[in-house]
């Protein structure tokens, strides 16, 4: 795997790892981040600032004033290293629930159309997948997952939407994401998710990360109502939705 650092200003350099979305190239970039995480931990690791994942890179910011570029590089050199062989899988399985219908669902029967099968062989295919978590970005939670079947991928919408409402669940190019937010957005909306994605209130405010794997669970827009009402009310938690925990928090309840 190759692997190159790039000046990003005097208090900050990134280092990449590749040119493409590959899950081999994630899992390089998220070691690398939780290598940096246990180095700061334990101490040893002074003036960095804070980490910024992407597809296939890993951003590190520092004080310049605490130290600098070769040091930090020279003592990051072993996690170099390491990340170059991450393999497994030490993610999150989470099986979110997914209405595909009615309003929910705007652009279900224009897809169906423009790929030439039916709105149920769509919903099959799009629920039928795992979709690996690439990175959180563009707004706060905002998973950017895949890789979509190929039969799925169509290029973004050609005139955005002003107004995606929060919970829809959509899908552009390679990729399929769910909208936490109300936004403007071009993506194609298949349904709707009433999982709550960001919540600052929580100790982890976004409820998916990178390298989590994430199932869609086709529901009635009865039960859609139901979940929607429960989550709000406390009676139900989004946690209920993980269905396996990282390898260290399995390790912990063991």
């Amino acid at each position: 795997m190759s692997m190159c650092v790039l000046d990003a200003g005097d208090a900050a350099f990134t280092v990449e790892f590749g040119d493409a979305i590959d899950p081999d190239l994630l899992a390089a970039v998220n070691a690398l981040d939780v290598g940096i995480a246990r180095l700061q931990a334990e101490g040893g690791l002074p003036g960095v600032i804070e980490t910024m994942p992407t597809f296939r890179s890993l951003t590190v910011f520092f004080d310049p004033l605490q130290t600098g570029r070769e040091i930090l590089l020279e003592a990051l050199r072993p996690l170099f290293a390491a990340s170059g062989h991450s393999g497994g899988d030490n993610g999150r399985l989470w099986h979110l629930p997914v209405c595909y219908e009615g309003i929910f669902a705007p652009d279900l029967a224009e897809t169906a159309r423009s790929l030439g099968v039916s709105k149920d062989e769509i919903v099959a295919l799009h629920s039928g997948s795992d979709y690996l978590v690439y990175m959180l970005g563009f707004l706060p939670g905002f998973p950017f997952m895949g890789d979509l079947p190929k039969a799925l991928r169509l290029p973004r919408r050609p005139e955005p939407r002003l107004r995606v409402p929060p919970g829809s669940v959509a899908i552009a190019t390679g990729l399929t994401a769910i909208y936490p937010w109300e936004s403007p957005g071009g993506w194609h909306l298949l349904g709707r998710c009433p999982v709550t994605l960001f919540d600052a209130g929580r100790e982890s405010p976004s409820l998916l990360a990178a390298g989590d794997r994430v199932r869609f669970d086709p529901v009635s827009m009865a039960e859609y109502e139901r979940l929607e009402l429960a989550l709000k009310t406390g009676e139900i938690e989004p946690q209920q939705w993980l269905t396996r925990p990282k390898a260290e928090d399995a390790e912990v309840l063991r």
